[in-house]
């Protein structure tokens, strides 16, 4: 399989551009970020515009989904439903820090290491302190 692929889940298209602008800078063009956010000019999240974005992820990529809330979960594995089952078996909705996770993953994946490497790297970031005493 290809590099990892990541895609932003949020109720914010802001939130989702700002954070795709930092990862891209972070991680250069060497890995696909893409975002589903937003319905229209309002918050919210939709299955239909996860399953668009995953489609265009890079063939035979591993994809990571991350999300900002409870309901941006629920639209994700509304998502996994819907895609085709080869495509299904490829995305991972990863369980971690919005901001730090997606940094974490996306400089991972620039650096090639693989697909469990990069969900690993996001997780950890549950670990990171900003403030040291």
């Amino acid at each position: 399989m290809g590099n990892t692929s990541i895609v932003i889940v949020s109720h914010s298209k802001k939130l989702a551009e700002g954070l795709l602008q930092i990862a891209s800078q972070m991680a250069g063009q060497s890995v696909h970020i893409g975002i589903a956010a937003g319905i229209g000019d309002e918050l919210g999240t939709s299955a239909p515009a996860i399953v668009d974005e995953i489609m265009k992820c890079p063939l035979e990529s591993p994809i990571l989904l991350f999300f900002d809330l409870g309901s941006a979960l629920m639209n994700c594995q509304m998502a996994l439903e819907i895609l085709p089952d080869d495509i299904a078996e490829r995305v991972t909705i990863v369980d971690a820090p919005l901001v730090e996770g997606i940094i974490s993953a996306s400089v991972s994946a620039s650096l090639g290491q693989t697909n469990l490497d990069v969900i690993n790297a996001a997780m950890e970031a549950y670990q990171i302190r900003k403030i040291l005493d």
